[in-house]
């Protein structure tokens, strides 16, 4: 049985346009940025590819207050850090919604390089499952555009590699209980990269993070994590968020019902 999924619901598009927005103003040419990434032995022949801010906080956080502006929800005074907020509630596509910001933010700005933060197995199967289900009605919406998307594994540091040097959209699904740590593979040298800590090669590419469900990440521990891979902004996507820093849009249990969504 092949799945059918609606492009055009109102409320899922008004969910990525309040991210997408955010980055009004930012040059598509200047939304990529090329690095060495400096592996020994390889005189520096590997090149990486990543993301590249040229908009200052200042005009984020205009862009922000205009959006929340519409979307009536109360307006920040400054930025909170580059945290955005999300939420919607259960069932009402938030996977389907994260997934497709990460096509209109290639689209619009040229951004390629993305993590999903997830907070245990069960959900980071879930994200692949959704990365696979909607992987042909995308590529049909966003005239076939080049994506790869993966789970870390732990035992295969090396595709990290592929992560920072591809010139395509990159999608890494990765749980927080596997870089949260000193002790984890990912935070240590590792001889498959040359003596280079596989969270390096994240580094290096400024990823757009989404965290999937953040209210079970806001341990200082987990927190300091997730700014340890260098995001060049995180997105929060939730329907209970502990804490909704920088709220862009909210699809609350109130709105949802009173659009037929929920029961």
């Amino acid at each position: 049985m092949k799945l059918t999924l609606e492009s055009n619901l109102q409320f899922q598009q008004d969910a990525i346009k309040s991210i997408t927005d955010l980055f009004e103003g930012q040059p598509m040419e200047d939304s990529i940025l090329e690095y060495d990434l400096k592996e020994k032995g390889t005189l520096n022949l590997i090149n990486g590819v990543g993301n590249n801010l040229v908009l200052s906080e200042e005009q984020i956080l205009n862009n922000l207050q205009n959006i929340q502006e519409t979307n009536e929800v109360e307006k920040s005074t400054g930025l909170d850090g580059m945290h955005f907020s999300i939420e919607m509630e259960t069932g009402t596509g938030k996977t389907y919604v994260y997934l497709r910001t990460i096509y209109e933010l290639n689209e619009l700005y040229g951004f390629k390089k993305f993590v999903i933060v997830v907070p245990s197995v069960a959900i980071r199967e879930g994200v692949l499952k959704n990365l696979e289900i909607t992987h042909e009605h995308f590529q049909n919406l966003y005239d076939n555009t080049p994506i790869n998307f993966q789970v870390y594994d732990s035992r295969k540091v090396s595709t990290l590699r592929g992560f920072a040097t591809t010139n395509t959209i990159e999608v890494l699904v990765i749980n927080i209980d596997s870089f949260a740590k000193d002790e984890n593979i990912i935070n240590k040298p590792n001889d498959k990269l040359t003596g280079q800590k596989p969270i390096e090669f994240i580094q290096a590419t400024k990823p757009f993070v989404i965290v999937d469900e953040p209210q079970n990440m806001e341990t200082e521990k987990r927190i300091e994590a997730i700014n340890n891979l260098k995001p060049l902004c995180t997105l929060r996507y939730s329907a209970t968020h502990r804490n909704s820093y920088n709220l862009a849009y909210s699809l609350n249990p109130v709105k949802a019902y009173d659009l037929g969504l929920v029961k």
